[in-house]
């Protein structure tokens, strides 16, 4: 059994540990705040903005930019794996490396290459141990103050490794907030930007409500020119707002159990405490009687 001594040293660590993960969180829900209110302020336009420029590439035609060409031959696949830069959020980095380490092995099941480009320290430790082909490297992003002129960057250099053939096809890997309990994983193409055929628009229609004709001036082709490539800087732009909210939802969550955790450890570690105590209380008790009782024999 432990002694008072030691019960007392696991009780004053458990403590100090207790006011760290309290103060983790109050930080995490602070930065949360934040983030969600950029994003729920920013998702509606992201789903906007390529509703409408769909339905404008479908009248167009595939043909109208290299960007909505898919290749003829799929040899390059392109991942941009969004992680955070820090632990201590329970399973976000895991479920989300998961995710791409499953997507990167259904490429290379089909004869294809595949290369990344990492958000965040987490998704590039992964990929440097695997030994991933790591093209490009954004650090201090995720789950910080961030502008659009990042997604713009790196939208631009995978827009220029895709009309120069290098990717083929281009995804994302990020994480979808869905609330403060749920913040799975989530997989969508940037490149050639998917385009919702008619067949498929038909049956979309039915549940959906009706989306009116637009009058597009200038023409659909000088209007998509110029607009293709700002979708893929605010869908990356989206990615980033989501993955960003989400870190802050999963470390504030994952603080939190382990606060309680912490509580429930002090709790049992003060019973062992008390019990101790006693016992060394009574054996001392047990000694002077004895000694008294000896003394008068």
């Amino acid at each position: 059994m432990a002694s008072l001594k030691e019960v007392l040293a696991k009780i004053t660590s458990v403590k100090k540990t207790k006011k760290i993960t309290r103060a983790m969180n109050m930080v995490a829900s602070s930065k949360l705040k934040g983030a969600q209110s950029a994003m729920e302020s920013f998702r509606p336009y992201a789903e906007k903005f390529a509703e409408v420029l769909g339905n404008i590439a479908d009248k167009a035609g595939d043909e109208t930019s290299p960007l909505l060409m898919p290749a003829e031959e799929i040899n390059n696949t392109h991942i941009v794996l969004m992680t955070s830069d820090r632990g201590l959020c329970g399973g976000f980095n895991t479920h989300l490396i998961e995710a791409a380490e499953e997507f990167a092995n259904e490429q290379l099941n089909q004869g294809r290459n595949v290369s990344f480009t990492n958000f965040g320290k987490k998704g590039r430790d992964w990929c440097r141990k695997n030994k991933f082909q790591r093209d490009k490297e954004y650090l201090n992003v995720v789950g910080g103050k961030f502008g659009f002129n990042v997604a713009s960057t790196a939208g631009q250099e995978l827009i220029d490794g895709f009309l120069n053939e290098s990717y083929h096809e281009v995804h994302v890997v990020y994480a979808q907030f869905k609330g403060m309990a749920s913040q799975p994983p989530a997989i969508k193409q940037l490149l050639p930007i998917p385009v919702l055929q008619s067949g498929e628009k038909a049956e979309a229609d039915e549940d959906s409500p009706y989306m009116a004709e637009h009058i597009i001036e200038p023409t659909p082709d000088e209007l998509l020119n110029e607009m293709l490539p700002r979708n893929i800087y605010i869908q990356l732009y989206n990615a980033l707002l989501e993955t960003s909210t989400s870190e802050h939802a999963a470390r504030m969550k994952a603080m939190d159990n382990a606060t309680k955790a912490c509580d429930d450890m002090i709790e049992s570690l003060t019973l062992a405490y008390n019990k101790a105590r006693q016992a060394a209380i009574t054996m001392e008790l047990m000694d002077i009687v004895g000694g008294a009782e000896a003394l008068k024999g």
